[in-house]
């Protein structure tokens, strides 16, 4: 009795101990950011006052704010893209025979699993066989190409829960087929575009390495430009951190609002 209850102890210390390094390897990086966006010092290490310059630079710089402007502008488009056409795929993926189906959720993983580097030189590959211009509108056919199997993936299951006949009933009551997708199907699977949606843009605005293969010379989002700075050994600015620091906040906003409301719905159902 004594040995197994000092066992069960042992791996609850270890766990515990694993535990915390992972939260530590996971949320220090994300501490340091944010106490490097307050730091009145442009330099990394040494704090030197309290602050809130860097967070004005994000606007007034112009050396940063163009790649945050790239930066957001590939995101919301390529999100907006991604979510009408992977919305469309899903409910057609959806419609099709069990067989067909699951050759095309196959297909649909690919990009999914695929590694970073091999598509976004895939991608570079076919733009220069097709002569494209590596710029703006290349970087947002790639971030497009990659997010629309997330949105799918997202929505395929809010699709499976519904109930079949719902779309069936509203055509026997004189709706045609697309408005049966857009009253019927579509009202009910929002929560799934949303979280597809959200997906999309957060794996457009955190990528770098295809956005790196796909973009040339004339454009840059944040990443891409800081990868530049720091190659050619140059300083840049804390503007920087509080970038980070400013998604970060936002992010924690909109998981509390979408708990809240979630909570709120529980409460009141």
């Amino acid at each position: 009795m004594i040995k197994r209850k000092f066992k069960s102890n042992v791996f609850k210390s270890i766990g515990i101990l694993f535990t915390s390094i992972t939260f530590l390897l996971l949320y220090t990086p994300i501490v340091l950011i944010l106490t490097l966006s307050f730091n009145n010092s442009e330099r990394a290490f040494g704090f030197e006052g309290f602050t809130f310059k860097w967070y004005l630079e994000v606007f007034q710089n112009d050396q940063i704010r163009g790649p945050i402007l790239n930066t957001l502008s590939v995101a919301l488009l390529s999100t907006i893209i991604s979510t009408v056409l992977g919305t469309i795929f899903a409910i057609g993926i959806h419609s099709l025979q069990k067989n067909h189906r699951i050759k095309l959720m196959v297909m649909n993983n690919i990009p999914v699993v695929n590694p970073d580097i091999v598509t976004g030189i895939s991608l570079m590959i076919v733009f220069s066989i097709l002569s494209f211009t590596l710029g703006f509108y290349t970087v947002l056919l790639a971030h497009v190409f990659f997010s629309i199997p997330y949105v799918v993936l997202n929505v395929i299951p809010k699709l499976k829960k519904l109930d079949s006949n719902l779309y069936e009933a509203a055509l026997d009551l004189g709706c045609s087929k697309i408005s049966g997708v857009t009253t019927v199907i579509i009202p009910n699977i929002t929560t799934g575009i949303i979280a597809g949606g959200l997906m999309a843009f957060t794996m457009s605005i955190d990528d770098f390495v295809i956005t790196y293969f796909t973009s040339g010379n004339e454009y840059m989002n944040i990443s891409t430009w800081l990868y530049a700075v720091l190659g050619r050994g140059r300083s840049f600015t804390p503007a920087v951190y509080s970038y980070n620091a400013l998604i970060f906040i936002v992010t924690i906003i909109i998981i509390l609002f979408i708990n809240l409301k979630k909570d709120r719905k529980e409460k009141t159902s």
